[in-house]
């Protein structure tokens, strides 16, 4: 079909015309940037190390209380288990990442702002 076609020609047209100019990206722009990647990724690390102490400390007392506690073995099933264990790693994994990932930008805001110039 034609309109669409035509559409399509008319976008790459206004995307090829806009892809021309030339931004150059200042060293400190640059810096920022790396900055942030190396936040994220110790945001990352330090996420994984809390959700894999997290998956520990909420898995041994969950399949220790549904062996043990009758309550427990009759109305938790292995789904539940599944949703205990996974809901306390989600929430230190995001908890732990999102607080790294903060006080990196922090840090790296104090470094910006209290450099002599």
């Amino acid at each position: 079909m034609g309109i669409p076609t035509d559409m399509k020609d008319a976008w790459v047209n206004h995307h090829q015309r806009n892809n021309n100019n030339f931004v150059i990206q200042s060293p400190e722009e640059d810096l920022k940037y790396l900055r942030s990647q190396m936040c994220t990724q110790e945001g990352v690390r330090a996420g994984v190390k809390s959700a894999a102490v997290a998956a520990v400390a909420s898995a041994v007392p969950t399949l220790v209380a549904v062996r043990t506690i009758p309550w427990a073995k009759s109305n938790l099933n292995y789904t539940a288990q599944a949703l205990i264990i996974s809901a306390a790693s989600i929430a230190a994994y995001f908890i732990t990442a999102d607080k790294t990932i903060l006080e990196c930008a922090r840090k790296n805001t104090r470094e910006l702002y209290n450099k002599p110039s």
